[in-house]
């Protein structure tokens, strides 16, 4: 590791102060490296090239390299998997291998003794690898393996199957099979897992850009080991099998951490487990990454820099409100203010943020939790959930006493939640004085940009789903097609879709009187309002997502 450091020094790729200040902390670890690409100190590629040259071997860039399916899958996906490596070229008997540490004696071995072929090691780049990995290497085949010997495990033991869980090795079947799901589940950009008991067959569906795909059906004889596996590993009582209960598990992967949120729920086939895979990108995501239009974001920067006020986000539940208030959060928040936020639960943990989990056992429910913040001299307050009126009415006394107040609301549009906060018990007058700006959102699915296709709507049909346009000049749309990079669906990733309210006398007006939701939504288009189907639309001719997809998400 030292002769990495000094080469990375050496190629210009890190200043030495830099490097040295690293190595005084981390020393002669693989730490060190994780560090050195986690700060952007250097790429990973960058780290490669180092470690060839260290080594006297070649640097690949994978990026840049067609891979022949047939050559990867000379060497099965759980040797590669296991020692980070993956075959890019077959040439005679000789077989070039790419890998993290060509130095690896064993793994060249192994590969060697599967393939019966003279192994050339060269050095790649992890997150090049990892891209490869999902590409081409998945763990479908090898978990429907691992099921069948779970089966026959249980069958032979069933008494003592569960109880052995916590006592079973890495290699154990169970422990492969639900180490592998989680791993695959990471790779194909999942936001959650759900492990759905069945009559006969256990089911596993991963949500991939908020629509759920089936991935694996296995036997209902495995159910019980599976399930119990998630609990330990979420510290989740497994005795308890009657009633829901929740969790929290991190597992390392591609050398990161990432965090998986566990709720069970009894069904009448068994315990059904949903995991909520936290993505720490949400914590790093700028405004820019939102993907606001002009306006909308005009309107809520305004509104987050007021120095008071109360700024709701509204939607379904999945539909990224935590992830903008806590982008929102990163914009106002610096060593000169005191940021407090009452979470239920911290989805991500950010530094140089006080964060409050919510307890109702211990009786630290919102409410309370607020009161307390409240005596803590905050300067922006994250209140994670609105749901009665005692907390509703505590926040936007905060935001009446000089606080900026943040939080979420379930409501379908923005002017709704001018409505839901009456409906609630709180006093029209205060709703009206307190409240800066209400945001509503949906996530879109974002069209592959790599195998998009373009085409033109008949005008017709355009003008009768208020698609704007001149009917004299179709513009020209995109339809999902799906490809390799996109796994087939035409979409890969997503994108919001706004429509932001703020506050004007006129709705304050409205609200005093206890006027309709549908009479604010008027008021507040006329006034200037981007309905989330409109900037659906702008996004669509944008060539951003569908049509098919607007429709989808938003009213």
């Amino acid at each position: 590791m030292r002769g990495l450091a000094q080469t990375l020094v050496l190629t210009g790729a890190i200043r030495a102060a830099d490097m040295s200040a690293a190595l005084s902390r981390f020393g002669d670890t693989q730490d060190l490296i994780e560090y050195l690409t986690g700060q952007s100190l250097v790429s990973p590629s960058q780290i490669a090239e180092a470690i060839a040259l260290n080594t006297g071997h070649r640097f690949v860039d994978l990026s840049e390299m067609p891979l022949d399916p047939s050559v990867v899958a000379l060497v099965p996906t759980a040797v590669c998997r296991k020692y980070g490596l993956i075959p890019i070229d077959k040439r005679g008997d000789r077989l070039i291998v790419g890998t993290l540490d060509p130095n690896d004696i064993v793994a060249l071995d192994d590969v060697a003794s599967v393939t019966d072929l003279f192994v050339e090691p060269v050095v790649v780049a992890r997150d090049a690898l990892a891209q490869m990995f999902e590409r081409f290497l998945r763990s479908d085949e090898e978990l429907s393996e691992l099921s069948a010997s779970i089966e026959e495990t249980s069958s032979t033991s069933e008494a003592s199957f569960t109880e052995a869980l916590e006592e079973q090795d890495s290699d154990a079947p169970v422990v492969r099979f639900v180490n592998l799901l989680i791993a695959q589940a990471i790779n194909d950009r999942a936001s959650d897992i759900h492990v759905e008991p069945g009559e006969r067959q256990l089911t596993v569906r991963f949500r991939i850009d908020g629509v759920l795909h089936e991935m694996q059906k296995a036997d209902r004889a495995i159910q019980d080991g599976i399930i119990s596996r998630l609990k330990i590993m979420s510290s989740i009582d497994i005795a308890e099998k009657r009633k829901p209960q929740d969790g929290r598990l991190s597992v390392s992967h591609d050398g990161r951490t990432v965090d998986l949120r566990v709720a069970t729920l009894p069904t009448v086939w068994g315990e059904k487990i949903v995991m909520r895979i936290l993505d720490n990108t949400g914590q790093t995501m700028a405004m820019r990454d939102l993907m606001f239009s002009k306006i909308n974001e005009k309107r809520f920067r305004e509104a987050i820099t007021r120095p008071h006020g109360m700024i709701l986000a509204t939607g379904p539940t999945g539909s990224g409100k935590s992830t903008t208030l806590y982008t929102a959060l990163r914009e106002v928040a610096n060593p000169k203010i005191n940021v407090i936020t009452v979470e239920d639960p911290v989805e991500y943990r950010i530094g140089g943020i006080n964060q409050v989990q919510v307890n109702n056992r211990a009786g630290l429910t919102f409410a309370s939790a607020l009161r307390s913040i409240l005596r803590s001299d905050p300067d922006v307050v994250l209140v994670g959930e609105i749901r009665d009126k005692e907390t509703a009415v505590i926040s936007i006394e905060a935001a009446l006493t000089g606080h900026l107040v943040l939080s979420t609301l379930h409501t379908n549009d923005a002017p709704s939640a001018l409505t839901r906060l009456t409906e609630i018990g709180t006093e029209p007058f205060l709703v009206a004085t307190a409240l800066s700006a209400v945001i509503a959102q949906r996530l879109a699915r974002r069209l592959c940009l790599k195998c998009r296709a373009p085409y033109t709507e008949p005008t017709e049909v355009l003008a009768s789903l208020g698609f704007p346009h001149d009917p004299n000049d179709v513009p020209e749309i995109y339809r999902a097609v799906g490809c390799e990079a996109c796994s087939g669906t035409g979409y890969r990733g997503r994108l919001g879709l706004h429509e932001v309210m703020t506050m004007t006398d006129e709705l304050e007006q409205l609200v005093v009187t206890r006027a309709t939701g549908t009479e604010m939504r008027q008021v507040a288009i006329a006034q200037g309002m981007v309905s989330l189907r409109e900037d659906g639309w702008a996004k669509v001719a944008q060539g951003l997502t569908t049509i098919e997809e607007v429709l989808r998400v938003s009213i």
